[in-house]
């Protein structure tokens, strides 16, 4: 593989994991393996910390290309757990609130659900890497800030639920550029007159690109040096 003229690396990011470390670690491997001080790699969409799942990384001039990789519709699988809530809307932060989740039916999930088909306006989460004045979101929650955040518009193609295991909600969703699955499962619960939180989350498509074409960490590092040490 060319890395310096360009490729496009299909990874698994594990859970924990942010984005940049999943760049950083591929670029570091690639100067030290092909000794040079400077070579291009970034990311075409962020996954957060907790989700896992295809994070597409594009290398030297393939990375004129992220932005094309970025507007894809993109498909995610995932649960969220009724009746409780988080400040960050997943398991980043402790729960702090608890609703009542007796009164909440299948066919009311399934109307609430297919609610969500369509465009729409979104406002991000506190707890996102959205740009507000100059600085991260998540960084000014940290500190207690309460800032406005502009919504946005998002498109939800597919949003398939099952409730086998209730109060968890299992989910696949189809969703265009910058949907926060965090919001909708936020939303989700109000919706509900309840609470929700996302408690799992897993991207498995990005346009053409599929997870299951994706691979480890450990194994790109491998193929870009198989001396690699893991």
């Amino acid at each position: 593989m060319n890395f310096l003229e360009g490729e496009v690396l299909l990874v698994d990011k594990p859970y924990g994991w942010t984005s940049f470390d999943v760049v950083n670690k591929i670029r570091w491997n690639l100067k030290r393996t092909l000794k040079v001080k400077k070579i291009k790699v970034g990311h075409a969409g962020t996954l957060d910390p907790l989700a896992t799942g295809l994070l597409i990384i594009c290398t030297g001039k393939r990375t004129k290309n992220v932005e094309t990789y970025m507007a894809e519709v993109k498909t995610y699988t995932g649960t969220l757990l009724l009746g409780k809530t988080t400040p960050s809307f997943d398991l980043e932060t402790d729960y702090n609130e608890l609703f009542p989740v007796e009164h909440i039916t299948g066919e009311k999930i399934s109307a609430v659900a297919k609610g969500f088909l369509g465009v729409q306006e979104q406002t991000a989460p506190m707890y996102s890497a959205k740009q507000v004045a100059g600085k991260r979101a998540y960084l000014l929650a940290r500190e207690g800030k309460e800032v406005e955040i502009k919504a946005h518009q998002i498109t939800i193609e597919q949003f398939d639920v099952n409730i086998d295991r209730f109060p968890e909600v299992t989910f696949e969703i189809r969703c265009s550029k910058g949907t926060y699955i965090r919001s909708i499962a936020q939303e989700f619960g109000k919706r509900l007159a309840s609470g929700a939180t996302l408690i799992a989350l897993r991207r498995t498509q990005s346009g053409a690109f599929h997870v299951s074409n994706a691979q480890s960490v450990d194994a790109w590092l491998n193929i870009i040096n198989p001396e690699t040490i893991p």
